[in-house]
């Protein structure tokens, strides 16, 4: 099934060139790990995926649009959770939910049922009425993910969603995403901290703008552990098969 589609995607500040002839895909009802270090381009191709920069240089494909030629069929089938949270911190749950629902054109029942299943997605159905201020760092993030989910996308972008969480935190984030990804949707987490990562997910390295492997994180692993694997290609800069 049509999932994310990258194809040799290129992009530059100026002279300094931050992706490099990018490619690659996530299905439907996987979950794939961008790992990479500061700076490897994560948060360029995320803006490039969300059309806040737009580049001639490749092609994105979401859900079978073409981002470049159909941005609005392409864009509302992305929930995106970005790495700075926004959120209002003095509305509650619902109603900063409910306002997101409304930029989506949803409103009434529709809305209602959509926010409902959202936080019930994500555990948080407990707190809907509570105010955003009031909630934990990991529960704040739990929302921003049911707002993600709203209008029902098919791909899931989260730019390093678990910055600032506590361990057990992460863990329940990491598994919730996991549990979205086997539901269906295509998920792509972007990151650089290896222990979000489970053996059987997909995992796209980047480092210096270009993709030096893509295949399952077990595979990529081998012997000598992910962490190790990861440190080494990114250390030397040159590739390791999938």
């Amino acid at each position: 099934m049509t999932g994310l589609e990258i194809s040799h995607v290129s992009y530059a500040y100026g002279q300094r060139r931050a992706l490099d002839d990018v490619t690659f895909s996530v299905a439907a009802g996987r979950f794939c790990a961008l790992l990479g270090p500061n700076g490897a381009g994560k948060s360029t191709l995320f803006a490039l995926l969300t059309r806040l920069i737009v580049t001639r240089e490749g092609q994105i494909g979401v859900a079978g649009f073409d981002i470049a030629r159909t941005p609005r069929a392409a864009l509302a089938r992305i929930g995106v959770v970005f790495q700075q949270p926004t959120l209002d911190l003095d509305m509650s749950v619902r109603r900063n939910l409910r306002y997101f629902a409304g930029l989506h054109g949803l409103s009434g029942r529709p809305a209602a049922l959509a926010i409902d299943a959202a936080l019930s997605q994500l555990g948080m159905a407990e707190r809907a009425d509570e105010l955003v201020r009031a909630l934990n760092g990991g529960h704040r993030r739990r929302m921003e993910i049911a707002r993600a989910l709203i209008h029902a996308p098919e791909v899931l972008l989260l730019d390093e969603p678990t910055v600032g969480l506590d361990a057990a935190s992460r863990q329940a984030i990491t598994d919730h995403v996991h549990l979205l990804a086997e539901s269906g949707l295509a998920v792509l987490w972007a990151t650089h901290l290896v222990d979000e990562i489970r053996p059987s997910d997909q995992v796209v390295v980047l480092h210096r703008g270009k993709v030096l492997s893509d295949g399952s994180a077990a595979a990529l692993a081998g012997e000598e552990g992910l962490a190790k694997a990861f440190l080494s290609m990114t250390a030397e800069g040159r590739e390791v098969p999938a």
